[in-house]
């Protein structure tokens, strides 16, 4: 297995095999929160009106986005784990948009599948691609607004390279190291209620979900996200 590690939008234009987007602070760590709380499927989206669009189609549909960190208007939810822990999904569609992550999903057309990456479900995602055998891996960092790189990301593409080994990193060092980082400085400053601590917890809490998730084609023709089977 070819492992391959690119950044941004343009890395997930030219990504190719299975393809791991990774958005941890907070894109897809939200996205499995959506569904431990009951969502039937995440759709990402890239742009807001098109979010708003694709909502308004669907009857059940709750729509969470950001820019810059902070709930778009007219939003249910804005991207963040704490928001979602306290939401009732059960049955829903959720429309997601985001500065980074969803960016990266709706670009990736050359790969032959495209899943989330976050800390979250890292094994469960490792475990799937071992299951399928690729000939090559791409696993794209997003960082922060698609353009500059974060710590986090960036070792969490280490984190599924070293799954992908055979590997076992050691969990409780690398929570360290996050918290540590000035990436993750924003959920540590009361002033950024934006970024509330719990939600660094929430993103940092690894391997707590045994699910995967991939981007699908929905009814609509449309990208959408749902568990794969193990």
């Amino acid at each position: 297995m070819n492992i391959v590690k690119s950044n941004f939008v343009e890395g997930a234009k030219q990504a190719q095999g299975i393809a791991v987007i990774i958005d941890v602070f907070r894109a897809f760590s939200v996205a499995c929160y959506c569904f431990a709380q009951g969502a039937k499927s995440v759709v990402p989206v890239g742009q807001v009106q098109t979010a708003k669009n694709v909502a308004a189609q669907r009857g059940d549909a709750v729509l969470i986005g950001e820019r810059n960190g902070v709930r778009l208007p007219g939003f249910t939810l804005g991207n963040s784990p704490s928001e979602v822990l306290d939401f009732d999904l059960s049955g829903k569609t959720v429309v997601h948009t985001t500065h980074a992550g969803t960016q990266g999903i709706v670009n990736a057309k050359l790969a032959n599948q495209v899943l989330t990456g976050a800390f979250v479900n890292a094994q469960a995602t490792a475990e799937y691609i071992l299951q399928q055998q690729p000939k090559q891996v791409t696993l794209v960092s997003m960082g922060l607004e698609a353009k500059y790189q974060t710590d986090e990301d960036t070792w969490c593409a280490d984190y599924i390279e070293a799954l992908l080994l055979g590997q076992q990193p050691d969990r409780a060092q690398l929570v360290e190291k996050l918290r540590r980082s000035t990436c993750s400085q924003r959920f540590f400053d009361p002033q950024r209620i934006e970024s509330p601590l719990a939600d660094f917890y929430h993103c940092t809490d690894i391997d707590c979900f045994d699910f995967a998730l991939a981007a699908t084609t929905d009814q609509w023709g449309t990208l959408s996200l749902e568990k794969v089977n193990m």
